[in-house]
């Protein structure tokens, strides 16, 4: 008898990887298929924040900035490797928001989330502080600095696949669900991988429609729901420019149309500007930042540093869709950030489609989708957690250790520079010397192709990490595409289509090929 799933996921971002380790790990059998890349839409595509969300309170989204808040901590402390503490200030702009109100937002932003480690806010004189040099002299001189978290988003997708790939689950991506229906009280999805376009069918009991903008799309392959709510996409852009300021803080600016911008040091040598907040219509996959969009990003930040930017400064730009639960709020800025979850039992099967959510709150929506679905999944137990206690794959570190583990990285293998130890550092955490190994130089890593990125390296991104193409390396595993030449980028394209029927075989025992859990 073929094998029956207890739940199968159709979207590989970061809801998708989140339901999926959460399930697995109270012991229920777990499938999920993602048509491209994990975290190839939505996910890889955001502010790389773990945030509250300081600018959802004026909107009065109290219980979304708590929950956001308190999530925080617990996801820096499960992956200190890839999220760390970052500083944000917030100079008060004369005619816009008031002080008094910026004051009594972060004030909330401080005491009703449970800040544990993160210092608080405090007031800085812009006139005097290291933190105002970059701004606009004499126009900016009072300000507050805040603590939130920086993230990178793509690899917190990845890891929450790969911990739930060790732990079981069945995670294929570059496959998409094609049919869905119903037999004998069973859910038949249709997986066509969109490679080698073979087909199969899995069976699964309980349905998770996580398909962030392609919500919609997933329940028109035929799971015969009628959805209640609605997706609304918005799209959101950034920028990226060479680096503005030497200090390690980042800006959150205020705009005149009442929207906000970050300015964020990114990458060691770059800044990230971002977001814009439009309604999108049209193929997701396709979405792209215009030029509009970059003028405003620009004209934004200007508005604040003494050094203008301009659009000839922008080196790579990138864009997103939110798929956002359509509220009915007249403006693209105002549309809730909460998640909505839509259970369907069309012919008494369940299926539950997601709508919103945001990075910052990805694990406690899988806590609550596995609430929802407890009565159709035997080896739910609601409300267990233990997912907030257990880190990501990298992650067994104190987090304060990255330093400690860079340093250790150059001891063990003294052919590595510091900036290569902190690149792997941060990126593998304490699974950094899976991919180096018996290594004695950096000729036994094999080829390099640039920017400290080796043949081990991409073998490891291969083998453990589903990458599967240049793109999935430079651009989401890593962000070493900044660094890289369009020739060099294409030589990696080469070299691992060359090598891929070897390393793409199905990871039937992912331990034994990422080394085991460390």
């Amino acid at each position: 008898m073929d094998r029956i799933f207890d739940l199968a996921i159709i979207g590989g971002g970061v809801n998708g990887c989140g339901i999926a380790r959460d399930a697995v790990g109270r012991g229920n059998s777990v499938f999920l298929c993602e048509m491209n890349d994990l975290a190839s839409g939505t996910s890889s595509w955001s502010t790389k924040l773990v945030h509250g969300g300081l600018r959802y309170l004026e909107y009065y989204e109290f219980r979304l900035v708590r929950e956001a808040l308190i999530e925080r901590e617990i996801l820096w402390q499960i992956a200190p490797h890839i999220i760390r503490p970052l500083r944000f200030v917030l100079p008060h702009h004369a005619g816009l928001r008031p002080a008094w109100l910026l004051r009594l937002g972060l004030f909330l932003y401080d005491h009703i989330g449970g800040r544990h480690l993160l210092p608080p806010t405090r007031s800085v004189d812009l006139s005097r502080d290291q933190v105002g040099k970059p701004l606009m002299p004499n126009r900016y001189t009072r300000g507050f600095e805040y603590s939130d978290c920086f993230v990178d988003d793509a690899r917190l997708v990845v890891l929450t696949a790969r911990d739930a790939a060790d732990r079981g689950a069945d995670i294929r991506t570059r496959s998409r669900a094609v049919e869905i229906r119903q037999v004998d009280g069973i859910w038949r999805v249709t997986v066509e991988n969109t490679l080698s376009h073979e087909r199969s069918t899995i069976s699964a009991r309980v349905l998770v429609n996580a398909g962030g903008p392609w919500v919609e799309d997933v329940l028109a392959a035929g799971a015969g729901v009628n959805a209640r709510a609605k997706v609304r996409l918005v799209q959101g852009s950034h920028i990226v420019v060479r680096k503005l300021y030497d200090h390690d803080r980042a800006y959150m600016f205020q705009n005149a149309d009442g929207r906000i911008i970050f300015v964020i040091p990114y990458q060691d040598d770059f800044t990230l500007i971002g977001t814009t907040d439009r309604d999108y219509h049209g193929d997701p996959a396709k979405v792209k930042a215009t030029p509009e969009e970059i003028e405003y990003l620009c004209a934004s930040a200007s508005e604040y540093l003494a050094k203008p930017v301009k659009p000839t400064d922008v080196v790579w730009t990138y864009s997103g869709v939110r798929p956002l639960y359509d509220d009915g709020a007249s403006e693209a800025k105002a549309a809730t950030r909460e998640y909505v979850l839509e259970l369907d039992t069309p012919g008494g099967v369940p299926l539950l489609s997601i709508y919103g959510g945001k990075i910052t709150t990805h694990r406690r929506l899988a806590e609550e989708v596995l609430e929802r679905l407890a009565p159709y999944l035997k080896g739910t137990k609601a409300r267990e957690g233990w997912t907030a206690k257990s880190p990501l794959p990298g992650g067994e570190l104190d987090v304060s250790a990255i330093p400690a583990l860079t340093a250790e990285l150059v001891r063990e293998y003294p052919f590595l520079t510091p900036a290569h130890a902190g690149r792997l550092a941060h990126a593998y955490g304490t699974r950094a010397g899976k991919l180096l190994g018996t290594a004695k130089s950096i000729a036994d890593l094999g080829q390099s192709f640039g920017a400290t990125l080796t043949e081990s390296e991409v073998r490891y991104l291969m083998s453990v990490e589903w990458a599967r193409t240049a793109e999935d390396v430079v651009w989401r595993r890593s962000k070493l595409g900044l660094r890289l030449s369009s020739d060099e980028i294409a030589a990696i394209d080469d070299w691992m289509a060359a090598r891929r029927p070897a390393l793409e075989t199905p990871l039937d025992n992912p331990l034994a090929e990422a080394g085991g859990r460390t």
